[in-house]
């Protein structure tokens, strides 16, 4: 498993144009993918469950990612984080 951690910078935290585009990227990968904040777990391929984190700016979050592809998928994830967020 690898994991990472990202503070949000977008004045807007995660918002549904991003998030869309997170949970696109997420399902291009066979692994599974979480997104955790503040100990709430939410499925990075789920928009809703995304969203529903409520991450603002400033705020941390954890990224998980497990399966045969977690080395490029989560530098793809943190390098979208960087780029977008």
């Amino acid at each position: 498993m690898k994991e990472f951690t990202y503070v949000i910078t977008d004045k807007e935290g995660i918002h549904a144009r991003p998030a869309g585009e997170l949970v696109k990227l997420a399902k291009s990968y066979a692994s599974s993918v979480f997104v955790i904040k503040e100990g709430k777990k939410a499925d990075a391929k789920k928009v809703f469950g995304l969203m529903g984190l409520g991450v603002k700016q400033g705020m941390e979050i954890t990224v998980q990612v497990e399966g045969e592809d977690e080395d490029t998928a989560a530098v793809a994830l943190e390098t979208f984080l960087k780029e977008n967020l």
